[in-house]
Protein backbone atom coordinates (compact mmCIF):
# COMPACT_ATOMS: atom_id res chain seq x y z
CA UNK A 1 0.00 0.00 0.00
CA UNK A 2 1.37 3.60 -0.97
CA UNK A 3 0.45 5.87 1.72
CA UNK A 4 -0.21 9.91 0.56
CA UNK A 5 0.89 12.53 3.22
CA UNK A 6 -1.94 13.07 5.57
CA UNK A 7 -2.69 9.15 5.85
CA UNK A 8 0.81 8.95 7.58
CA UNK A 9 -0.64 8.13 11.13
CA UNK A 10 -2.79 5.48 9.00
CA UNK A 11 0.56 3.88 7.53
CA UNK A 12 2.00 3.67 11.42
CA UNK A 13 -1.46 2.26 13.15
CA UNK A 14 -1.56 -0.50 9.97
CA UNK A 15 1.93 -0.91 9.66
CA UNK A 16 1.95 -2.15 13.88
CA UNK A 17 -0.64 -4.14 13.06
CA UNK A 18 0.97 -6.06 9.71
CA UNK A 19 4.68 -6.26 11.96
CA UNK A 20 2.54 -8.14 15.07
CA UNK A 21 1.21 -10.35 12.62
CA UNK A 22 4.54 -11.22 11.32
CA UNK A 23 5.67 -12.48 14.10
CA UNK A 24 3.40 -14.63 14.69
CA UNK A 25 3.88 -16.20 11.70
CA UNK A 26 7.64 -16.54 12.77
CA UNK A 27 6.60 -17.67 16.44
CA UNK A 28 3.69 -19.75 16.19
CA UNK A 29 3.40 -19.61 20.26
CA UNK A 30 2.64 -16.14 19.77
CA UNK A 31 -1.03 -14.69 20.06
CA UNK A 32 -0.89 -11.31 19.33
CA UNK A 33 -4.46 -11.02 17.22
CA UNK A 34 -6.06 -9.77 20.26
CA UNK A 35 -3.63 -6.75 19.91
CA UNK A 36 -3.62 -6.43 16.13
CA UNK A 37 -7.41 -6.79 16.06
CA UNK A 38 -7.82 -3.84 18.47
CA UNK A 39 -5.12 -1.54 15.73
CA UNK A 40 -7.32 -2.54 12.82
CA UNK A 41 -10.58 -1.08 14.58
CA UNK A 42 -8.01 2.04 15.24
CA UNK A 43 -7.15 2.43 12.07
CA UNK A 44 -10.65 2.10 10.43
CA UNK A 45 -11.63 4.91 12.79
CA UNK A 46 -8.51 6.79 11.26
CA UNK A 47 -9.45 5.84 7.95
CA UNK A 48 -13.15 7.31 8.32
CA UNK A 49 -12.12 10.29 10.09
CA UNK A 50 -9.42 11.13 7.32
CA UNK A 51 -12.06 10.78 4.31
CA UNK A 52 -14.87 11.83 5.92
CA UNK A 53 -14.36 16.09 4.79
CA UNK A 54 -11.20 15.73 2.77
CA UNK A 55 -10.19 19.46 1.57
CA UNK A 56 -9.77 20.28 -2.40
CA UNK A 57 -6.08 19.71 -2.41
CA UNK A 58 -6.69 16.52 -0.62
CA UNK A 59 -8.68 14.82 -2.78
CA UNK A 60 -6.76 15.95 -5.81
CA UNK A 61 -3.44 13.86 -4.11
CA UNK A 62 -6.67 10.57 -3.82
CA UNK A 63 -7.15 11.43 -7.47
CA UNK A 64 -3.51 10.94 -8.50
CA UNK A 65 -2.79 7.83 -6.35
CA UNK A 66 -0.46 5.21 -8.23
CA UNK A 67 -2.65 2.42 -6.95
CA UNK A 68 -6.12 4.01 -8.30
CA UNK A 69 -7.29 1.80 -10.97
CA UNK A 70 -6.49 3.43 -14.23
CA UNK A 71 -8.16 2.96 -18.24
CA UNK A 72 -6.90 -0.54 -18.60
CA UNK A 73 -8.31 -2.13 -15.30
CA UNK A 74 -11.53 -0.70 -16.20
CA UNK A 75 -11.63 -2.37 -19.65
CA UNK A 76 -10.46 -5.58 -18.83
CA UNK A 77 -13.15 -5.76 -15.89
CA UNK A 78 -16.33 -4.11 -17.21
CA UNK A 79 -16.00 -4.98 -21.26
CA UNK A 80 -15.80 -8.39 -22.88
CA UNK A 81 -14.53 -8.67 -26.81
CA UNK A 82 -12.25 -6.04 -26.00
CA UNK A 83 -10.67 -5.15 -30.10
CA UNK A 84 -8.14 -2.11 -29.76
CA UNK A 85 -7.80 -0.08 -32.56
CA UNK A 86 -4.84 1.96 -33.11
CA UNK A 87 -3.37 4.90 -35.20
CA UNK A 88 -4.57 8.10 -35.99
CA UNK A 89 -4.14 7.12 -39.51
CA UNK A 90 -1.95 10.14 -39.80
CA UNK A 91 1.31 10.28 -37.79
CA UNK A 92 1.21 7.43 -35.44
CA UNK A 93 0.02 5.24 -32.16
CA UNK A 94 -0.45 7.45 -29.44
CA UNK A 95 -0.35 4.80 -26.24
CA UNK A 96 -1.43 7.11 -23.80
CA UNK A 97 -5.05 7.06 -25.46
CA UNK A 98 -6.14 3.54 -25.24
CA UNK A 99 -9.45 2.52 -27.96
CA UNK A 100 -11.31 -0.05 -29.58
CA UNK A 101 -14.77 -1.98 -29.82
CA UNK A 102 -16.27 -3.65 -26.80
CA UNK A 103 -19.54 -5.26 -25.02
CA UNK A 104 -20.18 -4.08 -22.40
CA UNK A 105 -23.42 -6.08 -20.64
CA UNK A 106 -23.51 -7.59 -24.14
CA UNK A 107 -24.06 -4.31 -26.02
CA UNK A 108 -21.53 -3.30 -28.53
CA UNK A 109 -19.98 0.17 -27.56
CA UNK A 110 -16.65 2.15 -28.30
CA UNK A 111 -14.50 3.11 -25.14
CA UNK A 112 -11.99 5.14 -25.25
CA UNK A 113 -9.66 6.20 -22.21
CA UNK A 114 -6.72 8.01 -20.91
CA UNK A 115 -3.83 5.37 -20.17
CA UNK A 116 -1.24 6.43 -16.85
CA UNK A 117 0.33 3.30 -16.49
CA UNK A 118 1.45 1.17 -13.14
CA UNK A 119 4.71 0.88 -13.23
CA UNK A 120 8.06 3.18 -14.86
CA UNK A 121 8.08 1.17 -17.63
CA UNK A 122 4.54 1.17 -18.32
CA UNK A 123 4.08 4.26 -17.33
CA UNK A 124 6.90 5.95 -19.97
CA UNK A 125 5.07 3.95 -22.41
CA UNK A 126 1.88 6.05 -21.67
CA UNK A 127 3.79 9.27 -21.66
CA UNK A 128 1.84 9.61 -18.00
CA UNK A 129 -1.75 9.80 -19.96
CA UNK A 130 -0.57 12.74 -21.52
CA UNK A 131 -2.02 12.56 -24.94
CA UNK A 132 -0.56 13.78 -28.25
CA UNK A 133 -1.87 15.22 -30.85
CA UNK A 134 -2.36 11.40 -32.50
CA UNK A 135 -4.08 10.71 -29.43
CA UNK A 136 -7.00 12.85 -29.99
CA UNK A 137 -6.92 12.30 -33.20
CA UNK A 138 -7.21 8.28 -32.89
CA UNK A 139 -10.00 9.09 -30.55
CA UNK A 140 -12.14 11.43 -33.70
CA UNK A 141 -11.45 8.36 -35.63
CA UNK A 142 -12.84 5.96 -33.81
CA UNK A 143 -16.02 8.36 -32.71
CA UNK A 144 -16.35 9.01 -36.42
CA UNK A 145 -16.64 4.98 -36.55
CA UNK A 146 -19.13 4.64 -33.60
CA UNK A 147 -21.18 7.33 -35.52
CA UNK A 148 -21.14 5.71 -38.38
CA UNK A 149 -21.87 2.21 -36.82
CA UNK A 150 -24.55 3.55 -34.28
CA UNK A 151 -22.52 2.41 -31.73
CA UNK A 152 -22.61 4.70 -28.27
CA UNK A 153 -19.17 5.52 -26.95
CA UNK A 154 -17.61 5.67 -23.31
CA UNK A 155 -15.09 7.80 -22.40
CA UNK A 156 -12.77 7.49 -19.24
CA UNK A 157 -10.91 10.11 -18.60
CA UNK A 158 -7.52 10.31 -16.16
CA UNK A 159 -4.46 12.60 -17.78
CA UNK A 160 -2.97 15.61 -15.53
CA UNK A 161 -3.86 17.28 -19.30
CA UNK A 162 -2.50 17.27 -22.78
CA UNK A 163 1.11 16.54 -23.81
CA UNK A 164 3.12 20.42 -23.59
CA UNK A 165 5.91 18.93 -25.70
CA UNK A 166 7.35 20.87 -28.89
CA UNK A 167 6.88 17.86 -31.04
CA UNK A 168 2.93 18.21 -29.96
CA UNK A 169 2.74 21.74 -30.59
CA UNK A 170 4.20 21.20 -33.85
CA UNK A 171 1.85 18.53 -35.33
CA UNK A 172 -1.34 21.17 -34.17
CA UNK A 173 -1.68 19.64 -29.91
CA UNK A 174 -5.15 22.62 -29.89
CA UNK A 175 -6.11 22.04 -33.28
CA UNK A 176 -6.19 18.33 -32.36
CA UNK A 177 -8.13 18.99 -28.89
CA UNK A 178 -10.33 21.51 -30.68
CA UNK A 179 -11.63 18.73 -33.48
CA UNK A 180 -11.83 15.99 -30.90
CA UNK A 181 -14.25 18.73 -28.39
CA UNK A 182 -16.01 19.34 -31.77
CA UNK A 183 -16.40 15.60 -32.75
CA UNK A 184 -17.69 15.08 -29.26
CA UNK A 185 -20.45 17.66 -29.90
CA UNK A 186 -21.41 16.29 -33.70
CA UNK A 187 -22.08 12.73 -33.31
CA UNK A 188 -25.57 11.20 -32.91
CA UNK A 189 -25.39 8.37 -30.62
CA UNK A 190 -25.24 8.07 -26.80
CA UNK A 191 -21.92 9.67 -25.71
CA UNK A 192 -21.00 8.96 -21.24
CA UNK A 193 -17.95 10.08 -20.11
CA UNK A 194 -16.44 8.85 -16.46
CA UNK A 195 -13.83 10.61 -14.82
CA UNK A 196 -11.88 7.75 -13.34
CA UNK A 197 -8.85 10.45 -11.55
CA UNK A 198 -7.62 13.46 -13.24
CA UNK A 199 -10.15 15.44 -15.63
CA UNK A 200 -7.24 18.37 -16.62
CA UNK A 201 -7.72 21.02 -19.06
CA UNK A 202 -8.72 20.65 -22.44
CA UNK A 203 -7.02 17.35 -22.44
CA UNK A 204 -9.88 16.29 -20.31
CA UNK A 205 -12.51 18.20 -21.92
CA UNK A 206 -11.65 16.55 -25.62
CA UNK A 207 -13.53 13.14 -24.25
CA UNK A 208 -15.83 14.73 -21.67
CA UNK A 209 -17.64 16.85 -24.32
CA UNK A 210 -20.67 14.31 -23.17
CA UNK A 211 -24.38 13.64 -23.48
CA UNK A 212 -23.71 12.50 -19.22
CA UNK A 213 -20.85 13.38 -17.26
CA UNK A 214 -20.05 11.12 -14.57
CA UNK A 215 -17.00 11.55 -11.65
CA UNK A 216 -15.72 9.31 -9.04
CA UNK A 217 -16.19 10.50 -5.72
CA UNK A 218 -12.60 11.75 -5.24
CA UNK A 219 -11.78 12.74 -8.81
CA UNK A 220 -10.59 16.18 -9.86
CA UNK A 221 -11.68 17.87 -13.21
CA UNK A 222 -10.22 21.45 -13.86
CA UNK A 223 -8.80 23.75 -16.46
CA UNK A 224 -5.70 23.51 -14.63
CA UNK A 225 -3.65 21.72 -12.08
CA UNK A 226 -3.13 23.67 -8.43
CA UNK A 227 0.55 23.59 -9.09
CA UNK A 228 0.00 25.39 -12.07
CA UNK A 229 -2.85 27.79 -10.93
CA UNK A 230 -1.00 28.59 -8.25
CA UNK A 231 2.57 29.13 -10.27
CA UNK A 232 0.49 31.98 -12.63
CA UNK A 233 -1.63 33.64 -9.70
CA UNK A 234 0.90 33.85 -7.19
CA UNK A 235 4.36 32.91 -8.80
CA UNK A 236 4.37 30.09 -5.61
CA UNK A 237 3.30 26.57 -6.60
CA UNK A 238 3.39 25.54 -3.12
CA UNK A 239 0.10 27.75 -2.61
CA UNK A 240 -1.70 24.76 -4.42
CA UNK A 241 -3.63 24.48 -1.84
CA UNK A 242 -5.53 27.48 -2.17
CA UNK A 243 -5.55 27.60 -5.82
CA UNK A 244 -7.18 23.83 -5.41
CA UNK A 245 -10.02 25.33 -3.62
CA UNK A 246 -10.44 28.50 -5.46
CA UNK A 247 -10.50 26.10 -8.73
CA UNK A 248 -14.01 24.25 -7.52
CA UNK A 249 -12.51 20.71 -9.07
CA UNK A 250 -13.91 18.52 -7.10
CA UNK A 251 -16.74 16.41 -7.58
CA UNK A 252 -19.15 17.58 -5.08
CA UNK A 253 -18.45 21.72 -6.60
CA UNK A 254 -18.84 20.59 -9.86
CA UNK A 255 -22.27 18.67 -9.63
CA UNK A 256 -23.31 21.21 -7.73
CA UNK A 257 -22.32 24.37 -10.67
CA UNK A 258 -24.22 21.89 -13.06
CA UNK A 259 -20.51 20.59 -14.81
CA UNK A 260 -21.15 16.96 -13.89
CA UNK A 261 -24.55 14.96 -14.14
CA UNK A 262 -23.83 12.13 -11.01
CA UNK A 263 -20.91 11.64 -8.67
CA UNK A 264 -20.14 7.66 -8.75
CA UNK A 265 -19.54 6.22 -4.85
CA UNK A 266 -15.95 5.63 -3.66
CA UNK A 267 -14.97 2.95 -1.13
CA UNK A 268 -14.19 4.42 2.10
CA UNK A 269 -10.37 5.37 1.45
CA UNK A 270 -10.86 6.03 -2.08
CA UNK A 271 -10.39 3.40 -5.14
CA UNK A 272 -7.27 2.36 -4.59
CA UNK A 273 -8.46 0.56 -1.54
CA UNK A 274 -10.74 -1.66 -3.31
CA UNK A 275 -10.57 -1.56 -7.23
CA UNK A 276 -13.47 -4.02 -8.00
CA UNK A 277 -15.47 -2.35 -5.82
CA UNK A 278 -14.67 0.94 -7.31
CA UNK A 279 -14.79 -0.64 -11.04
CA UNK A 280 -18.25 -2.46 -10.44
CA UNK A 281 -19.95 0.95 -9.33
CA UNK A 282 -18.47 2.95 -12.60
CA UNK A 283 -20.15 -0.16 -14.70
CA UNK A 284 -23.25 0.51 -13.01
CA UNK A 285 -23.94 4.21 -13.68
CA UNK A 286 -22.58 3.68 -17.36
CA UNK A 287 -25.23 1.36 -17.71
CA UNK A 288 -27.59 3.44 -16.00
CA UNK A 289 -26.97 6.03 -17.92
CA UNK A 290 -26.67 4.26 -21.41
CA UNK A 291 -30.85 3.13 -20.14
CA UNK A 292 -31.41 6.71 -19.62
CA UNK A 293 -29.86 7.61 -23.20
CA UNK A 294 -31.27 4.72 -25.40
CA UNK A 295 -34.82 6.50 -25.21
CA UNK A 296 -33.40 9.75 -27.22
CA UNK A 297 -32.71 10.08 -31.05
CA UNK A 298 -30.07 10.96 -33.33
CA UNK A 299 -31.28 14.60 -33.28
CA UNK A 300 -32.29 14.78 -29.44
CA UNK A 301 -28.65 13.29 -28.23
CA UNK A 302 -27.14 16.18 -30.66
CA UNK A 303 -28.94 18.67 -29.68
CA UNK A 304 -29.14 17.89 -25.84
CA UNK A 305 -25.65 18.04 -26.17
CA UNK A 306 -24.98 21.16 -27.19
CA UNK A 307 -27.26 22.34 -25.24
CA UNK A 308 -25.63 20.98 -22.06
CA UNK A 309 -22.65 23.00 -22.49
CA UNK A 310 -23.83 26.45 -23.64
CA UNK A 311 -25.65 26.41 -20.16
CA UNK A 312 -23.06 25.86 -18.79
CA UNK A 313 -22.17 28.94 -15.99
CA UNK A 314 -25.73 30.28 -16.76
CA UNK A 315 -27.06 29.41 -13.33
CA UNK A 316 -28.93 32.13 -11.75
CA UNK A 317 -28.49 34.94 -14.60
CA UNK A 318 -31.67 36.61 -16.30
CA UNK A 319 -32.93 35.33 -19.48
Amino acid sequence: MNYLEFEKPLAEIEGKAEELRALARQNEEMDVEKEAAALDRKAADLLKDLYKDLSAWRKCQVARHPDRPHCKDYIDALFTEYTPLAGDRNFADDHAVMGGLARLDDRPVMVIGHEKGNDTKSRIERNFGMARPEGYRKAIRLMEMADKFNIPVITLVDTPGAFPGKGAEERGQSEAIARSTQKCLEIGVPLISVIIGEGGSGGAVAFATANKVAMLEHSVYSVISPEGCASILWKDAEKMREAAEALRLTAQDLQKLGVIDRIIKEPLGGAQRDSKTAIDNVGQTITALLAELSEQDRTALIQNRRKKFLQMGTKGLAA
